[in-house]
C-alpha cells in the first residue's frame, strides 16, 4: 500500500489537535464566568480523551494489521515469531494505555472534584499516575524495540564496522 501521503497528514492531524487543544485552554483561560471556564475544561477534558481513543484505535488498527500481516509469512521466516512478539506487545501496550488514559480523562472531566488528575497539592499521586500512562509504556516500547535494523544507504552498500572509520 502507498504511504508516501500518511507522513503529511499525519503531520496535519497533529498541528490540528494542538491547535484546537490550545484554543480550547486559551478560551478557557479568558472566560469570566466560573461556569463557562469550567465548562471550557470540561470540553477540553473529554477532546483529550477522544484524541486518547482515537490513537489507541489506531494502534489496535495498524498494529492489527501488521500482526495479521506478519503470521501470513512463511513458518520458515527468519525473525518471524520475535517480530510477531515485538508488534503485539507495542500495540498492546500503546492502545491498553491510551485506552486507560482516556479512561481517566473523561471520568475527571466529569467529577472534578473526587477525581482531578493534576493534583499540585498531592504530588505523589501526579507522579504515579504520570508514571503508569506515560513513563512506563515509553520505557517498554523503548526496551522492546531497543535493536531496530540498521537503515540502508541509498546504494543498498553499508560498509562494514572496520571500514567505516578509512
Amino acid at each position: 500500500m502507498p504511504t508516501g501521503s500518511l507522513r503529511p497528514l499525519f503531520i496535519g492531524l497533529n498541528v490540528g489537535v494542538y491547535f484546537i487543544q490550545g484554543g480550547l485552554w486559551f478560551l478557557s483561560c479568558l472566560a469570566d464566568d466560573v461556569q463557562l471556564r469550567t465548562m471550557g475544561y470540561i470540553i477540553s477534558d473529554i477532546f483529550l480523551a477522544a484524541v486518547s481513543i482515537a490513537a489507541a484505535l489506531g494502534f489496535l488498527l495498524y498494529g492489527g494489521r501488521l500482526f495479521l500481516m506478519l503470521q501470513r509469512f512463511p513458518i520458515e521466516s527468519r525473525g518471524r515469531r520475535k517480530k510477531l512478539r515485538e508488534v503485539g506487545l507495542v500495540t498492546s501496550i500503546c492502545a491498553g494505555c491510551f485506552s486507560f488514559r482516556a479512561l481517566m480523562v473523561a471520568l475527571s472531566a466529569f467529577d472534578r472534584e473526587n477525581l482531578e488528575l493534576d493534583i499540585m497539592s498531592h504530588p505523589l499521586l501526579n507522579v504515579i499516575y504520570y508514571s503508569l500512562v506515560e513513563v512506563l509504556p515509553t520505557a517498554c516500547v523503548l526496551y522492546i524495540l531497543r535493536k531496530l535494523p540498521p537503515k540502508r544507504l541509498q546504494g543498498g552498500y553499508q560498509p562494514l564496522p572496520a571500514q567505516q572509520g578509512q
